[in-house]
């Protein structure tokens, strides 16, 4: 395992080279979203159109209809609450091969509620032929692309940026709608999304270790939500299901999951972690994802109360277990 630094970066550049319809667009953000690398190498195709979101949509509308594939950069929140109805009519409603790569998801900012995307699932999730993908490691963010690339209509892409940690190998790229199942087996379900991922599992390998084992499944696709290996540990979720994320529990994973079982009549318990109807403050991640119960304690919590007895696991044990690399602490990551 290891920590990568700016994996898309790199990537973009090298997947693009033989694939001259694909542009790249930003907003004003070109080097905090990684794309300053793809302008360097292919300036003929890159456009940058400053802090105009929804100009931002219809230009990249208009290259679509045109025969490009427009790449969008910038992070999640700008490209999902400002520019929704150009989104919305411009480039939903024909259905158009737009991908947006939404950075900054959720709690990875310190940059407070002006710049954390903590509702863009439920945003995009119901937009009509709209793809959502979310990213939750390093060979996740370099195989993004090819999943992307391979949906006739817009796509939205939760992106991970700067040190990127890798959970899974390199050939175990993403694959749309295909669940990572991290355990089959289990006394209860749990789904989890993006950076949430890694501290589950530290929870996870903490509570084998106690005897307490979970069946864990990653999803990179939040729309479609139809992977039979997901709707089968829904419908067969033992005590419960929890989910996890780095969104609101509203209109995100957790109800998407919700869905499913009061659709099919799943008498069980449902536990959402997220955050719960609120903004965030602005913050380290580390801060965010314990202040608002997002993390390895909050999760083992919700674990053992559902199946019923206490691990024996304190908060310090947790940290004592690292899947990769520990990420770098000198400072905290800028805007």
């Amino acid at each position: 395992m290891e920590i990568v630094t700016r994996p898309h970066a790199r990537n973009l550049v090298r997947w693009a080279k033989d694939r001259p319809e694909v542009v790249v667009l930003s907003a004003d953000l070109t080097a905090s979203c990684e794309a300053d690398e793809f302008r360097d190498a292919y300036p003929d195709r890159f456009f940058s159109l400053g802090m105009a979101e929804q100009n931002l949509m219809g230009f990249a509308a208009g290259l679509a209809r045109e025969g490009f594939t427009p790449f969008l950069h910038t992070f999640g929140v700008f490209l999902t609450r400002r520019p929704y109805d150009q989104l919305a009519m411009s480039v939903c409603y024909p259905n158009l091969p737009v991908r947006l790569l939404g950075f900054l998801p959720g709690v990875t900012t310190p940059g407070g509620v002006t710049h954390q995307a903590t509702d863009d699932v439920a945003l995009m999730r119901a937009l009509p032929n709209m793809t959502v993908l979310e990213c939750g490691d390093a060979t996740e963010v370099e195989s993004v692309l090819d999943v992307a690339q391979a949906v006739r209509g817009p796509v939205y892409v939760r992106m991970l940026r700067g040190e990127v940690p890798r959970l899974f190998t390199a050939d175990e790229p993403m694959q749309l709608g295909k669940a990572r199942v991290l355990s089959a087996d289990g006394e209860l379900t749990l789904l989890t999304a993006g950076i949430c991922t890694e501290e589950a599992l530290r929870t996870t390998v903490a509570l084998a270790s106690r005897g307490i084992r979970v069946r864990h499944l990653h999803l990179s696709t939040l729309k479609p939500f139809d992977d039979p290996a997901v709707l089968d540990a829904l419908l067969r979720p033992g005590l419960g299901v929890i989910t996890l994320e780095n969104h609101s529990i509203v209109g995100g994973l957790g109800s998407a999951a919700a869905e499913v079982m009061a659709e099919a009549g799943v008498g069980r318990p449902l536990v959402r972690l997220g955050l719960r109807d609120t903004f965030a403050h602005g913050a380290s991640k580390a801060y965010l994802l314990k202040k608002y119960g997002l993390d390895a304690w909050a999760l083992t919590q919700a674990i053992e109360a559902m199946v019923g007895r206490s691990s024996g696991l304190a908060p310090e044990d947790l940290a004592q277990v690292h899947l990769t690399p520990v990420h770098s602490a000198s400072k905290a990551e800028a805007l």
